[in-house]
């Protein structure tokens, strides 16, 4: 059987404004990871006050992956790793809290204990795991993680947004390195320390449940782009031996701040890339198209899952259709 297991986190570095486009407005941001759970769990918010939407209206990857999980068998656990409010959808504990904006000298005080956690849990699982994230600003504290620990050169930084604000992003890293004091590549071999200066707490969690899983041989799949290319670079830097795989969308391969095939060879991964077919079709489709919320919650992963059980995109599509509507977004 195969399991996505989502961590689900906040940190305040997406509050920085022009940073995220997760959530329609600053004050819906934090609820983004909560409402993804619950969308993911029940196919629509239960506790969560939102729909997440980006500004222009795309809406959240969850309506994706949700939309495969009605085509085929997908069991779902979601870890608290790190939220902010709170979830209906049921959760596991490890530790986590809400990241602190990584422009602070320590903005995931919990990074070593929640990894470790989360190691503990990876052992546990017998089934074949995809793992994914939702937090908003994801792709700004995966980039601290892959300077801290000089491996920027691998891997580049996408987006949420249409146009990457790479430029914001760097200069908050940098902001982020002299407040903890760390020079670009100063954790090379120290990835907990990486995390906890310069991530977030999703990344401490999926880092440990991937070494964990790794050590009793269990097939992991990363679900998504830069955040989970920054994990792939945390467990590598941890040791982490074994067979490990990115699935993604072909958005992010099409990106060309992002260079995948230079992570598959930096951090041994096979690569997998599917593409939905999105067209003009429909106006769940517009913001993916005009290069809005390229990954999240698994939707690359979900997308291979649905592609290697024979689900016909076109049927996929008809889901998420399907999902969109009956959310109203």
């Amino acid at each position: 059987m195969t399991r996505l297991v989502l961590a689900a986190g906040t940190t305040e570095t997406a509050a920085i404004d022009g940073v995220s486009a997760a959530g329609a407005n600053d004050d819906l941001l934090v609820h983004t990871p909560s409402a993804d759970a619950e969308i993911l769990e029940y196919g629509h918010p239960v506790r969560a006050p939102v729909t997440p939407v980006s500004p222009s209206g795309c809406p959240t990857p969850a309506v994706v992956t949700r939309a495969v999980r009605e085509q085929i068998p997908l069991p779902v656990t979601v870890v608290d790793a790190g939220l902010s409010e709170p979830t209906a959808a049921g959760t596991v504990t490890v530790g986590a809290t809400p990241g602190r904006d990584i422009r602070e000298d320590e903005p995931v005080p919990t990074a070593y204990g929640a990894w470790e956690a989360a190691r503990q849990f990876g052992r546990a699982l017998d089934d074949d795991l995809v793992l994914a994230e939702t937090i908003p600003g994801g792709t700004t504290t995966a980039l601290g993680v892959l300077t801290a620990l000089g491996e920027t050169d691998a891997t580049g930084v996408s987006s949420s947004l249409r146009s990457n604000p790479l430029d914001l992003k760097q200069r908050v890293v940098e902001e982020g390195l002299a407040a903890s004091d760390l020079a670009p590549g100063a954790c090379d071999g120290q990835p907990k320390r990486a995390v906890r200066r310069m991530g977030d707490p999703t990344g401490s969690v999926l880092a440990g449940l991937t070494v964990g899983a790794l050590e009793t041989e269990t097939p992991v799949t990363l679900a998504g782009g830069t955040q989970l290319l920054a994990v792939a670079a945390l467990v590598r830097h941890a040791g982490g031996a074994g067979r490990l795989s990115l699935a993604t969308t072909s958005f992010i391969d099409a990106d060309p701040n992002v260079d995948l095939d230079a992570a598959a060879e930096r951090f041994a991964l096979d690569v997998m890339v599917t593409d939905p077919g999105f067209d003009d079709s429909h106006v769940a489709f517009e913001g993916y198209l005009a290069g809005e919320a390229k990954e999240g919650v698994g939707m690359g992963g979900a997308l291979a899952l649905a592609d290697a059980a024979g689900v016909p995109m076109a049927d996929v599509r008809d889901g998420i259709v399907d999902v969109y509507e009956r959310l109203s977004v």
